[in-house]
């Protein structure tokens, strides 16, 4: 059966279940301001359960890359996709984390009967899908998945940090955080940047001021325009 194009999941809670492989789909990277939105898709195999499976988000880096090496020696099958930031631009978040999320699924070693996908809209697949709202933390293949995207874009951000250091993108991963917003401001969008975005745009269109206020205001515009259902870190932690 063919999930709906994304958009409101009409598919909400199902009544009943189909026998086979259930694979977890999450998404990492739909609020920063630079680098590619990255999903995951896992199937975890039962007979070799994992300790510990969390919304990534509430764990600590530590925590992470502990558990994303389970994951990937104990799982079923994983799969990590993206979407570039070309993609971002020329499609918008949304439509390019649905691209990422159904190449995760598409890139899968075994197909599964069913995808739990978290969040409450759905990319285009070619098998059962549910939408799962909180599933990261509610659903431990969900939770998996959460893990893998999160440690995956995490890297790629350590790595864009040594290309364009000056950024600091291994200490905030791309998000609007008033040191962000300041180098912005001094040094200008790098090629890794979402043009898109509102704050990048804002950032790109003022002429460098000397006032501490300017980067302070340009973060809350980066929070207002994403809006508190992003993952937009509310502590240090969340963007270790």
């Amino acid at each position: 059966m063919r999930s709906r194009k994304f958009s409101k999941a009409e598919q909400a809670r199902l009544l009943w279940d189909v026998p086979g492989l259930v694979a977890g789909v999450d998404e990492a990277g739909r609020g920063p301001l630079a680098g590619p939105v990255v999903a995951a898709a896992v199937i975890l195999d039962d007979t070799r359960p994992i300790r510990g499976l969390a919304d990534s988000k509430t764990l600590t880096a530590l925590q992470r890359e502990r558990l994303n090496d389970r994951i990937l020696e104990r799982a079923l099958c994983c799969s990590v996709a993206s979407a570039s930031v070309e993609e971002i631009d020329t499609h918008n978040i949304l439509q390019a984390t649905m691209l990422a999320m159904r190449r995760a699924v598409e890139g899968l070693r075994l197909k599964p009967a069913k995808v739990l996908v978290d969040g409450n809209r759905l990319p285009i697949l070619d098998v059962l899908a549910e939408a799962v709202i909180k599933g990261d933390a509610l659903v431990r293949a969900i939770s998996a998945a959460s893990i893998l995207a999160k440690v995956h874009r995490d890297k790629l951000c350590k790595d864009l940090d040594a290309e364009f250091p000056h950024y600091g993108f291994a200490a905030h991963k791309g998000y609007g955080t008033p040191e962000h917003m300041e180098a912005l401001l001094r040094h200008g969008a790098c090629v890794h940047h979402r043009r898109s975005f509102s704050p990048v745009a804002a950032a790109l269109g003022r002429v460098l001021v000397q006032e501490p206020e300017a980067a302070e205001s340009m973060c809350s515009e980066s929070a207002e325009f994403f809006g508190e259902s992003q993952d937009l870190p509310s502590d240090s932690r969340a963007a270790q």
